[in-house]
């Protein structure tokens, strides 16, 4: 058995297809094209990085990305006052407010994402998106779980009575991700991510006990632990899709959570890294923004 690779590059490629003819129907009706304001603190690399990247997609779909630098050293207090003004669109409209993380050690992350407000929340993070996923009325879903699902929906991979064993809990990707996989599809919600999968889930952290037996379980399995290679083809359960969302560096390469060599021969899937789930964070990045749009213009 060879693993079919989960290729998120070419699915985003759709995804952000589809959201072109969206975007310029938006622009037509209203004279100016959807705004993404993304707050970067600091100059940590990797998160310029990244914010360059989703700048670029953005653009790519036709979608206006405005980065706002902000210094290393500003206090919790004049950042939720900076986002506080973004919101009253004192620097152009903003349909979608991101604050890039990580933040700076000494800043509240909490206090700083509260200050985002839901309905510009794109990353999904603000209590009350969470509490609407966790509902089942899901509005803004964090983007990587959300790229998951999507992914999964794509492929045409079983989930509805199937066991999936997340292996992390972070509130950006396992228990989002918990609560997509476990919910009932509801009905005129329009678009397959916004929906369930009706399947059983198990969430796996650094306290799980027996590790390997829990996730050979699993018809689904999702590493997220931010362990490079910690998924061995020992734990995998013959024919199983694995979604590998780990991005870690070693000797100066890309690995996931996932050790693929091994783990390739067993499952069904698998998700590269890189090229699996990441651009397709991104790509669901861009979808959330043009619903925030959409919704600020009452189509929604």
């Amino acid at each position: 058995m060879t693993a079919r690779l989960l290729d998120g590059r070419a699915l985003a490629e759709r995804v952000e297809a589809s959201l072109r003819a969206e975007v310029e129907t938006f622009a037509a009706m209203v004279g100016r094209r959807p705004r993404l304001v993304v707050v970067l603190v600091g100059d940590l690399a990797a998160s310029a990085s990244y914010v360059k990247s989703k700048a670029a997609a953005a653009g790519r779909v036709g979608i206006d990305a405005v980065v706002v630098p902000v210094s290393a050293t500003a206090h919790t207090a004049d950042i939720v006052a900076l986002v506080a003004s973004i919101a009253r669109d004192e620097q152009g409209p903003a349909d979608g407010i991101l604050v890039q993380l990580p933040l700076p050690p000494h800043v509240d992350t909490v206090a700083v994402l509260d200050a985002v407000p839901p309905d510009r929340d794109v990353d999904g993070f603000h209590p009350e998106n969470a509490g609407l996923l966790s509902q089942g009325r899901p509005r803004f879903v964090p983007c990587t779980a959300a790229g998951v699902q999507r992914m999964l929906i794509d492929a045409e991979i079983p989930t509805a009575g199937k066991h999936a064993v997340i292996v992390g809990r972070s509130d950006i990707v396992g228990k989002p991700l918990a609560l997509l996989l476990a919910s009932r599809p509801p009905t005129g919600v329009p678009g397959p991510e916004r929906g369930g999968c009706d399947a059983t889930v198990t969430i796996c952290h650094s306290r799980s006990e027996n590790l390997a037996a829990i996730t050979r379980q699993a018809d689904i399995l999702v590493a997220a632990v931010g362990r490079p290679r910690l998924i061995t083809g020992d734990m995998v359960k013959p024919g199983a899709a694995v979604i590998d969302v780990g991005i870690n560096r070693v000797d100066g390469r890309l690995v996931g959570d996932v050790d693929a060599e091994s783990v390739a021969p067993v499952a069904g899937w698998l998700s590269p890294v890189p090229g699996g789930v990441g651009p397709m964070t991104v790509a669901m990045l861009l979808a959330n923004t043009q619903l925030a749009a959409e919704m600020r213009l009452g189509n929604r």
